[in-house]
């Protein structure tokens, strides 16, 4: 089982499917054709899961970084004798570009070597492990590279040098000298599809350069935010798009699964399906960092994959498989002992079947704020969107499991009425544009029940502040985005007072912020989030305090790794990260509170300007 801390990995995407890469050149998590596929190889869960890993053979010293503004991952090693790089790329479809990235992905990973200094041995060890390594493959040596056989999947290595070959694990030692360059491709199709073919060394270095071209055009084209900490925004932005399906436009909360969220202990979940919360969270971050093109195309996923559920009574499903499936039943993989031990590991996730009325908030606030890109939707995605606006309305009296997915019993979560306020408000704002004029007249009557519930029942004098259930004095960082999503005003006495409280009694000792600190019927204390403690930096801007609202994000930004990436929360005591990897959560809170500080830090300029001007004058 590998050691590596989960900060160690890095992202590779080809908009369908992902692998992580750690800093010693180890591909201990990839999944194919999908991101919800089973691995190929999944050492980050145990050691039988298989591994690809090109390192040096004597000790060694690396650093990496994106090339350019791409998930193209250099790794640069350095040795006594000598230094050379690997470049690793989920390769794009051949001439892809901009808003087509992920089109046509043959699902296939290069891997190049270079040797720029002295000489190098290394050390090439291939462990194909198909199903989560349940599966043991046929490996066969020929004259380019390697063909293996095992269930379902057929993958073939494609190699300069030859291996040794014992039951299913391949080895190389290869000797470079400055100059020297050489290129692996590993592809997977299904058993009963075309082999795949073996690649040619200038095939491969040309589609390496290929990836790298789309990926900045990609950038070229969608990232024009300028404002504080720009790259690590950029750098978001990409990680965002990454973790987009192509096909359908869904967007993963994470591309790993059971990643704890307390080491050793049961808080592991697969993170690798479309939320509607995450996807319509993550739409607006694009919004600023990059630019959502595909947001009519999410949105038509959306209505495909929820059709006739709200027609029919029912409610909008929280989240669904990347192709759109609904049942995503949730099971255990109990040959796999875990990341450091931390088991179950699960695959699929019993949270689809949860109610949580906070997805119509989510839903219709990414619709308003991308009218432009909604335009031309079809009148069936236009009835799905007024749909969720009226299901909200009908059940936001309705207790749920809420934004945290407690597994106990139902309550009435503060943030839950909260979107469903959120949900009548902004349909509201398009109502022209979902041919729904007729129905706004109650939906303002329901606005203004559900604004008096969170005002009359939502307010802990005991606590002072908003709380986590109406009737409740326990404090939850969900509570800031009352002012973020515009239902009070940042200034508001009560909200200022809410943030003081979650300042004051809901932080570590490093300023960052816990979701709660109550029971929900699961062992072991979880870390802090590094979403809400993004929310009470972009919460301090909107109410002015920009200085601290500076000192917050950059405490938060500060756990991201050398590459830019974030998990989900930082232990409590370690200060390790933990939680899948990367979180599209935590990029997303980090996008838009950086745009939120921004935002206030030139207001604050504006105001000084006119200041001078009238003193002047």
């Amino acid at each position: 089982m590998t050691s590596s801390p989960i900060a160690d990995y890095a992202l590779l995407s080809d908009c369908r499917s992902a692998a992580l890469v750690s800093a010693e050149g180890s591909v201990d998590w990839l999944c194919l054709p999908r991101f919800d596929s089973p691995s190929v190889f999944g050492r980050l869960l145990g050691d039988e899961a298989g591994f690809w890993s090109i390192r040096p053979v004597a000790d060694f010293t690396s650093t990496r970084r994106y090339v350019g503004p791409s998930m193209v991952l250099e790794t640069s090693f350095r040795t006594g004798k000598g230094e050379f790089t690997l470049t690793d790329a989920l390769v794009l479809g051949n001439g892809i570009r901009g808003h087509d990235l992920g089109a046509g992905s043959p699902g296939a990973l290069l891997r190049k070597v270079s040797c720029t200094q002295g000489t190098v041995e290394l050390d090439v060890v291939f462990v194909p492990r198909p199903e989560y390594g349940l599966i043991r493959p046929l490996v066969h040596a020929g004259s380019a590279g390697l063909l293996i056989r095992g269930g379902a999947a057929v993958l073939s290595l494609s190699a300069p040098v030859p291996f040794t070959i014992e039951g299913d694990v391949a080895r190389a030692r290869v000797l470079l000298r400055a100059g020297d360059g050489l290129g692996f491709a590993f592809e997977h199709a299904n058993s009963w599809e075309a082999t795949p073919a073996f690649w040619s060394q200038e095939e491969i270095f040309r589609r390496l350069t290929d990836t790298l071209e789309g990926w900045s055009s990609w950038s070229k084209l969608h990232q024009n935010y300028t404002g504080p900490w720009q790259e690590l925004v950029a750098l978001s932005g990409r990680v965002l798009q990454a973790l987009t399906f192509y096909p359908t436009g869904a967007i993963v909360a994470a591309p790993t699964t059971s990643l704890p969220e307390v080491i050793g202990g049961e808080r592991n979940w697969d993170y690798r399906y479309a939320w509607v919360r995450d996807a319509s969270m993550t739409l607006q971050a694009l919004w600023v960092a990059a630019c959502p093109d595909e947001a009519g195309k999410f949105f038509r996923f959306l209505a495909t994959a929820g059709s006739g559920q709200l027609g029919e009574g029912e409610e909008l499903q929280i989240m669904y498989g990347v192709g759109g499936e609904r049942d995503l039943s949730e099971r255990e993989l109990s040959h796999l002992p875990g990341w450091c031990s931390s088991a179950p590991v699960r695959v699929g996730n019993a949270a689809w079947r949860q109610r949580q009325l906070d997805v119509y908030g989510e839903l219709l606030d990414a619709a308003a704020l991308l009218p432009e890109y909604l335009a031309d939707m079809d009148q069936d995605t236009r009835k799905f969107l007024a749909d969720a606006a009226d299901t909200a309305a009908a059940r936001w009296k309705s207790p749920d499991q809420g934004i945290w997915e407690v597994r106990g019993e139902p309550r009435h979560y503060l943030y839950s009425k909260l979107m469903c306020w959120v949900a009548v408000d902004r349909a509201i704002s398009i109502a022209d544009l979902l041919d729904a004029t007729d129905r706004v007249p109650h939906w303002r009557d329901v606005r203004e029940q559900i604004a008096a519930a969170i005002k009359t029942q939502g307010w802990s004098e005991t606590a002072n502040s908003y709380t986590q259930a109406l009737g409740s004095d326990e404090l939850d960082a969900s509570a800031l985005m009352l002012s973020i999503v515009g239902f009070l005003p940042a200034d508001d006495p009560r909200m200022l007072a809410t943030i003081d409280a979650i300042e004051r009694h809901l932080t570590d000792g490093r300023g960052l912020v816990y979701r709660y600190v109550g029971e929900d019927g699961l062992h072991g204390r979880e870390g802090t989030f590094l979403l809400c403690t993004f929310w009470l930096a972009h919460a301090l801007a909107l109410a002015g305090s920009v200085e601290r609202a500076r000192e917050v994000f950059e405490g938060a930004a500060g756990f991201a790794t050398e590459l830019g990436l974030l998990s989900e929360e930082v232990a409590a005591g370690s200060g390790e990260l933990v939680g899948n990897f990367p979180q599209a959560f935590s990029h997303i809170g980090l996008v838009n509170a950086a745009w939120a500080i921004s935002r206030a830090e030139d207001q604050d300029r504006q105001a000084g300007k006119s200041g001078a001007s009238g003193a002047h004058g």
